[in-house]
């Protein structure tokens, strides 16, 4: 089994910043590639940020130039450096990972959502 667990969210004031992480811990070999989601109340599950297993990165046009994603893979655990937020990132952020379970094998390749952390932005 693995869990995904994420951490860093908090209440900060526009302008300011936060650092999100999401860090794997289980029985597995190793982690592919990580999204960084959001939902706020209402509003549809979006995918803000990504990260292959090679660091490739994509971000929604939202938060370009202001998020980014970053993994250290000998500790299984992907940040999401968030920088002059705004009202409108406001959300619960959760991490996803695809997983090798057991490495090479597909059907021991599984998908995993975190909790989720909350992050408010007031103006």
């Amino acid at each position: 089994q693995v869990q995904l667990v994420e951490s860093g969210g908090g209440l900060v004031q526009a302008g300011g910043s936060l650092r999100l992480s999401c860090a794997a811990s289980g029985s597995f070999d190793r982690i592919n590639a990580v999204g960084w989601y959001r939902q706020a109340p209402g509003k549809q599950r979006e995918l803000v940020a990504s990260i292959t297993s090679g660091g490739i990165t994509n971000y929604v046009d939202s938060v370009k130039g202001r998020f980014t994603i970053s993994r250290d893979n000998a500790k299984n655990t992907v940040f999401l450096q968030m920088n002059s937020l705004k009202p409108e990132d406001t959300a619960v952020y959760l991490c996803n990972a695809d997983v090798w379970i057991v490495f090479g094998s597909p059907h021991n390749y599984q998908n995993y959502w975190g909790q989720g952390t909350q992050v408010t932005v007031s103006s």
